[in-house]
Parts: C-alpha cells; structure tokens; sequence
C-alpha cells in the first residue's frame, strides 16, 4: 500500500507522544483543528483507530501503541540523520591525494594529531596509485612520489626516499648486522617496483645475489608487513617505516644504503594556500615531516 501522508504521520507521532491535540499542534505550529482532522484521515486511511477519546485524555489503543513505537524510531533515525547530514555540510571538507603505501604507512598513524591541529575540518584522504588532477578531481593537496617537477603546480620536498633493506629482528636469530652478500641466502621481498632489488643490489656491488628471487607484492604495505611476519627481507622507501624502526619491530641490518633523486612531494595548486585550512594542512605536513627525519 501507498505510505500515509508524512503530514498526517507527523500530527499522529506528536500527539500520541503528547497524549495532547493541543500540545501536539503547538509544537507543529499548527490548530488544534488541523492536527485532529490529520488523525482522522490517518486512520481512515488506515481502517482502524488509534486513539480512544475520552473528556480531556486521549489513550492509545493497542494498534496505536504498536504503531506509535515503530514511527517514534523512524522519526528519531530521519531527526539524527539531518542533524548529521547539516553538521557535515558545516564542515569545511579537505581532500588530500597520496599512495595507499604512503597513507597507511605514513599518513594515518598520525591523523590523531591532524585532527587536533585542525578542529571543525574534515580531512578525507583519497588514497590511489592513479594519478589524479587537482582541479578536477577536488583534491586540495596530493603527496606525489617523483623528481618535484610539476606543471602548473606548486611542489615541495617533503620526505626523503633512501632505499633500505629491513626485516623482522626474528628472522637474523638475534643478530644485529649482516653483510650485503648475506642476503644471497635469505628471500627478497618485492613491491610492485621489482626492479628496485636489483638496482640496489648493483649500487652496493653485491654481484652474488640474485636480485629476481623472492616474493612480489602488489604494494609496499604487503612487503612491509611481510618483513615484519619473518617472511624474508624488504627494500622499501625509508620514510616508510621509520615508525617501525623506532619501535624495534623493524630493523635496518646492512648499514649501507643508497640515496634516491626521487622523494615524496607535498603538490598543490599556487592559490591553494589563500584557504586558512589548507594553508595549516600544509605547516602540519611540513611539521610532521621534519619530524621524522626529512632532509632540508
């Protein structure tokens, strides 16, 4: 059957709440006379009735009672559902564009102090390997992997990207150190880069290991989290998993490492800055970088 009018369902969910025509119509704004002719064609609609009228009181019957509850309920959902969707509408809304490897490793175990930094701001973070255009993508900021040279754009220097070996302390059995030729008899972990094993293994004159050997993942989350189960040695982007480091559940055993040209850069259009909010976005990534250990 066709829902009753929302008109006559809000008079009845007043009033059976009240108990009171009156009191009902009060809070609709409306007369007395328009609330009790809404319940009227209610329950004619429905075929049943849902109060008893009695001199100065109005009792529920036992089908009002049921129907009662059930409207109650989704008055509330529909009355919270507003509330959030005009809250959020308040909002001012940033989107920050980076890797799923950057955002996950990087990005999120710090958003409790993003969301302190920026209170009343809603930072969405859209994490993809695409490519994204700022403008038309609504992205306020992206944090790009590349050289810094971006048209049209403004790029800044945020974190270094030295490659490193790491692995789970478990898998050395205590030892602290290896040598490069030591890896020839450990499995490397590849992310989707696979050529950087081998490009490393080249810098660091390591003729003896096979650099194509190994597991290869779809990312660097799946290398790192592989090298921290034991499963065998990553070479992932130093910013990374620095975290980890500090905390021991990595650990970083051929002292040798090779710089990288490449970085990641904080990228956004020249106007950006203009918005308070991306403006603070920016000094709290700049901030959270020097932190942990970019190169000025």
């Amino acid at each position: 059957m066709n829902l009753p009018p929302l008109v006559a369902l809000r008079a009845f969910e007043a009033t059976a709440r009240h108990l009171s025509v009156t009191l009902a119509a009060g809070e609709l704004n409306v007369t007395p006379g328009a609330v009790s002719l809404q319940i009227k064609e209610l329950e004619a609609a429905l075929g049943l009735p849902l109060f008893v009228r009695r001199p100065r009181r109005l009792i529920l019957t036992e089908p009002g009672e049921q129907y009662f509850a059930s409207l109650r309920t989704a008055f509330r959902l529909m009355r919270e559902a507003t509330a959030e969707l005009v809250g959020r509408a308040r909002l001012e809304v940033l989107v920050i564009s980076c890797t799923p490897s950057f955002a996950m490793q990087w990005l999120v175990p710090r958003l409790g102090g993003l969301e302190a930094r920026l209170p009343g701001v809603d930072v969405r973070i859209s994490a993809s390997n695409r490519k994204v255009d700022l403008a038309r993508d609504g992205v306020d900021m992206a944090v790009r992997h590349g050289f810094g040279r971006y048209d049209g754009l403004v790029g800044e220097r945020l974190l270094d990207d030295d490659l490193t070996p790491v692995c789970s302390p478990q898998l050395l059995g205590g030892a602290r150190r290896l040598g490069v030729d030591d890896l020839a008899g450990l499995r490397l972990l590849h992310d989707e880069h696979r050529q950087d094993w081998q490009l490393w293994l080249e810098a660091a004159g390591a003729s003896a290991v096979d650099g194509r050997q190994g597991t290869v993942f779809v990312d660097s989350n799946g290398a790192i989290e592989a090298a921290k189960a034991g499963l065998g040695v990553a070479l992932v982007r130093l910013s990374l998993v620095r975290r980890e480091l500090a905390e021991g559940v990595l650990l970083a055993p051929i002292a040798q490492g090779v710089a990288s040209d490449l970085a990641y850069y904080l990228v956004y259009p020249p106007a950006a800055l203009e918005r308070p909010p991306v403006a603070a976005l920016r000094e709290w990534l700049l901030s959270e970088a020097g932190r942990s250990g970019a190169r000025e």
